[in-house]
Parts: C-alpha cells; sequence; structure tokens
C-alpha cells in the first residue's frame, strides 16, 4: 500500500494547526490578504510570476533570467561537442570556465577577422 506521505516532512504539526478555530488563528498589518475576500486574493495575486513546473528552484531560476520587455537574450544556447581535452582544460579552471571558453573563442575569432 502507498503512503499518503511524499517527500520531505514539512516540520509543521499539521494535527495541531487542523484543531485551530479561525479565530485562533492571529493575524496582522503583514498578512497579505484575507483568503475568505476573493478581491484581496485577485490583488496579490495580479503580479505573481507564474513558472512551469512550480516549486523555489524553478522560481528563482524564472526570476533571475527576467530581462524585461523586449529584451533580446544575450547568448544563444546550443548543444556543441568538444574534444574531452578542451572540455578538461577549461573545467580545471574553476567556476565559470564556460565564460572563459567564450573569452577565448571570441579572442580567436578577434586574431582572424582584422
Amino acid at each position: 500500500m502507498k503512503s499518503d506521505v511524499t517527500g520531505k516532512p514539512s516540520g509543521t504539526d499539521l494535527n495541531k494547526l487542523r484543531a485551530l478555530a479561525d479565530a485562533d488563528i492571529a493575524t496582522d498589518d503583514e498578512t497579505p490578504y484575507d483568503p475568505n475576500d476573493p478581491a484581496a486574493v485577485e490583488a496579490f495575486w495580479r503580479d505573481a510570476t507564474v513558472t512551469p513546473g512550480g516549486g523555489v528552484a524553478a522560481t528563482l531560476a524564472a526570476l533571475h533570467r527576467a530581462r524585461g520587455p523586449g529584451q533580446k537574450p544575450r547568448k544563444t544556447q546550443l548543444t556543441v561537442r568538444y574534444s574531452p581535452e578542451v572540455v578538461a582544460y577549461f573545467k580545471a579552471t574553476g567556476k565559470g570556465w564556460q565564460a572563459r571558453m567564450d573569452a577565448a573563442l571570441k579572442e580567436w575569432i578577434a586574431q582572424r577577422s582584422g
């Protein structure tokens, strides 16, 4: 039989939470909205960032990639194959090795384009 629990435990005592009456739940000025007020819910979610797949990692990635309206991507994504020696050399230079590989290719182009 499959368990109802999936993923990591939340750390929240759900039985204690379920036992609370609505009046027992504290609210203050920092509470984003009253979930029972459709207008407040709509106003809160109007500017939400929707991410395919959801989750924190997907949201952070989508926010990080946002370049603004009308902005073109700075680089083109593609799949290429390099010899193991070339990849090993650049990876050995540490974090940012792909940017250094890009710079090396730009330098090579500049030397031959002049």
